[in-house]
């Protein structure tokens, strides 16, 4: 009788990938993979360990099948990702865990399972990162940036392609840098010309994660050309201040992230922003700040999420000075969001009485969640859908928005 195995990610979807990519391989050999993890046998979890909130999680989740294990209702527990990978003697802590694996590389040939919806899937297209942010872990974590051969790349294109679904989003930890260390220089337009060939039949195609130093202007033609690319940029600044900028070793200066957004917006109408930001930086001033928050209230991202900043050991920021206090960094945080609260309010109230493409993710209640093109999965708001005929997972509609929420739009499905 086949093992039961159930499999837990945590994390961002570049884990949900190598999850499926592992699940995939245990699959082939026999294992059975089930939804819920009280029906498991065997446990494996895929750990995140990027910064406190995200380990805190993992060493939650953990200790969660632990106890499952000695109720009897779990045989085995395996760890693996980015937590074991960081930290070596988890053995020690953690006794009742039956392996540590570190993190996978960039996989090949594995046969994907599907952990997502039928209707979506993510794409990992390279693997580590070729930035050196003084706050960041994951260079030290996933090791030096692999780029996926461009072959294995079509031949997952062309499987989606054939499954028909509705949205692939192409990710990785900075796909600008895609091609870096295959040719010496970032390749994404190429690949996305290719992809987009390879990809008649998938609906939408999204780009994850564009660092601003390399977003070149063929590839913002090639998004504002192509209706099956979605109007969408994944714009990760983390602040706008150059002081902080520079000690951040992030390369491109405010003058340079304003003027790229500003061609942004140009070259592609209508187009949805969404950025990243980190507050309580060491040595972040109160003037500072509020020259982060002044831009943000000026330049009205469509999408925005805010990080609290996380002294990581083994990072240059570890040792810099000025460390901001946890209650003055969370005092920034929410300050923040509540300025980004009245801009998505703003933002959202434009598209009333408008017709929006939406893609359909489910029913509740009577009614349809799904997503604009403006919403990736799982990070961005929902557009909820009245309709009178019977949707599909997975269906593209034509909504008529009829209420605004602060992030979410409500609608009408039109016949």
């Amino acid at each position: 009788m086949k093992q039961r195995l159930g499999i837990l990610a945590l994390g961002c979807p570049r884990n949900l990938v190598d999850a499926e990519s592992l699940a995939g391989r245990l699959n082939y050999k026999g294992y059975f993979i089930v939804d819920d993890m009280a029906e498991a046998e065997v446990a494996l979890v895929n750990t995140c360990a990027f910064i406190e909130e995200a380990r805190r999680e993992s060493v939650d989740a953990i200790l969660d099948l632990i106890e499952l294990k000695k109720n009897g209702k779990l045989k085995k527990i395996i760890v693996y990702g980015c937590l074991a990978q960081r930290y070596k003697n988890l053995n020690k802590e953690l006794p009742e865990v039956d392996a540590f694996v570190g993190t996978l590389g960039l996989n090949h040939e594995a046969k994907r399972f599907a952990l997502t919806p039928k209707h979506y899937a993510y794409l990992k297209i390279c693997e580590g990162c070729v930035n050196s942010c003084s706050y960041c872990i994951i260079p030290k974590i996933k090791g030096k940036f692999v780029s996926l051969d461009e072959k294995s790349i079509i031949r997952k294109v062309k499987d989606f392609n054939r499954e028909k679904i509705s949205e692939l989003n192409i990710i990785g930890q900075d796909i600008t840098g895609f091609g870096l260390d295959l040719s010496g220089r970032g390749s994404l337009a190429v690949l996305l010309g290719k992809i987009i060939r390879n990809a008649p039949d998938i609906g939408w195609i999204r780009l994850l994660y564009l660092n601003p130093e390399r977003i070149s202007d063929e590839l913002l033609e090639l998004i504002s050309s192509h209706d099956q690319v979605c109007k969408y940029i994944d714009l990760p600044i983390q602040h706008i201040n150059n002081r902080i900028l520079k000690l951040m070793n992030r390369k491109v200066t405010k003058k340079e992230i304003i003027s790229l957004i500003e061609k942004i917006r140009k070259v592609i109408p209508g187009v949805c922003l969404r950025t990243s930001l980190i507050v309580g930086f060491p040595s972040e001033t109160d003037k500072e700040f509020k020259e982060l928050l002044s831009f943000v209230r000026e330049v009205k991202f469509e999408r925005l999420g805010a990080f609290i900043y996380s002294r990581e050991k083994e990072t240059p920021a570890y040792s810099f000075k000025g460390q901001v206090s946890r209650r003055l960094k969370q005092s920034r945080f929410d300050i923040i969001m509540a300025e980004q609260q009245k801009v998505a309010t703003a933002v959202n109230s434009k598209f009333l009485g408008k017709s929006v493409r939406v893609l359909i993710e489910e029913k509740q209640d009577g009614a349809y969640i799904g997503r604009s093109q403006a919403d990736a999965p799982e990070v961005d708001g929902l557009v909820y859908v009245n309709a009178r005929r019977p949707l599909k997972e997975g269906e593209f509609a034509e909504v008529r928005i009829t209420d605004t929420l602060e992030y979410d739009l409500v609608g009408e499905a039109v016949q």
